[in-house]
């Protein structure tokens, strides 16, 4: 007779899933220590998703629930930082979405939304697109600078100025089909919109009530692949952690899929999934050791995939120190080990390669590390970006219109 109580039970459950669908990474030097987990690129992996949704019907991945592979119209919502293992621990708050069939797949890489939606929209891998991180190095007025990818800002200011979204990322989303985009219209034009969405066509919103109108009237229009995003649940997850704001979130888009479900006409099938889960970090992140912060030149990333970059002739100096001051909390990592591990999907080229920085830190527990020159970061309570299957869970659930 087992000695477990309910809750663990279903914890163990959700983790025997997680192990189906993210992949471990290999033995040895470079290999990712447990519990850190490798997303499933070119399987059941948000890179994998749109290529497949734009096939035939016929031609679709076996990895897709049956609803997804027969359909003729697809809305594809996007709940940004809804994980799979928080959602299956708050079943009982979303009782519609637990109506719902599918399964989790796999996020990317740095799982941070700026990687995760740029890999979700393109089909690609982070290695293949470039988008490798939340924030990443460039080249700016004043030599090399951090962009913030999603304000596209450096510490010279709008970005836009000196850098070109599409010179970062230069490939069409949705494969050049210009699929038409429900989202906020405070993101229209962005840098990052532009980065990550060259050649949709936007249906913006002012208010989220406004998406399921919005969604119907594109399918009764005959569009056959709809992409709706709406940000809510990574919001307040960021803001207030996973406590009783974040529940009556959940509470909300439970109504948001059923009312975009009761909008749709019949024959269309929705698809829910994120781009990426969450953690709880709250004040186990920490700033980086001085020392730490002290041996680097620039500091991007950001708390739960932290990249450090080090000064002129000084590189292993820095990965020494950082392996000394957070090997046993953290997989410190070189750029090389990154790469060779397969963490990135593949081998960025060289401009992308250049953005990364010369060692990481991935956190093994529910902990970060805050860059001491960004006073916004250390005000987070959730966190992602990390290699947990917390972060790389995301719900792929589906069902035809009622």
């Amino acid at each position: 007779m087992t000695s477990e109580t309910p809750a663990q039970i279903h914890h163990t459950v959700m983790r025997s899933q997680a192990s189906e669908v993210v992949e471990r990474g290999r033995p040895g030097p470079a290999g990712l220590p447990p519990p850190l987990v490798l997303p499933s690129y070119g399987g059941a992996c948000l890179d994998s998703l749109a290529p497949s949704l734009l096939a035939p019907p016929d031609q679709r991945a076996d990895w897709l629930p049956a609803a997804l592979r027969a359909a003729e119209q697809v809305v594809l919502l996007v709940l940004d930082g809804l994980g799979w293992l928080q959602l299956q621990e708050r079943a009982h708050l979303t009782p519609t979405i637990a109506g719902l069939e599918g399964r989790p797949i796999s996020s990317v890489a740095p799982t941070t939304t700026a990687t995760a939606l740029t890999s979700l929209a393109l089909g690609m891998a982070p290695a293949a697109h470039g988008i490798v991180g939340y924030k990443f190095v460039v080249s700016g007025p004043s030599g090399r600078e951090v962009l913030n990818v999603l304000r596209w800002t450096t510490r010279s200011g709008d970005a836009r100025q000196f850098l070109a979204p599409r010179s970062v990322q230069p490939f069409p989303a949705f494969e050049g089909v210009a699929v038409p985009v429900v989202t906020r219209a405070d993101f229209s034009n962005s840098g990052f919109t532009q980065a990550h969405q060259q050649g949709v066509r936007e249906a913006p919103w002012h208010v989220p009530s406004s998406i399921p109108a919005l969604v119907r009237r594109l399918l009764l229009e005959g569009e056959p692949l709809v992409y709706a995003y709406y940000e809510g649940v990574d919001r307040v997850a960021h803001a207030t952690g996973l406590g009783h704001l974040y529940d009556a979130e959940l509470g909300f888009v439970d109504w948001l899929v059923g009312e975009t479900l009761s909008s749709m006409p019949a024959g269309a099938v929705l698809a829910v999934v994120a781009d990426h889960g969450q953690v709880d970090v709250g004040p186990r992140a920490a700033l980086l050791a001085p020392e730490v912060a002290a041996e680097s030149e620039l500091v991007s990333g950001e708390a739960r995939f932290r990249w450090l970059h080090g000064r002129a002739g000084r590189v292993e100096a820095l990965v020494d120190l950082a392996r000394a001051r957070y090997g046993g909390e953290a997989w410190v990592a070189t750029r090389e080990e990154i790469v060779d591990t397969g963490v990135l999907g593949g081998v960025p080229g060289p401009e992308a390669l250049g953005r990364l920085g010369d060692v990481a830190l991935i956190p093994l527990g529910m902990n970060g590390y805050i860059d001491p020159t960004d006073s916004g970061d250390a005000k987070l309570v959730c966190r992602h970006g990390g290699l947990s299957p917390e972060e790389v869970l995301v719900p792929l659930l589906v069902a035809g219109a009622l």
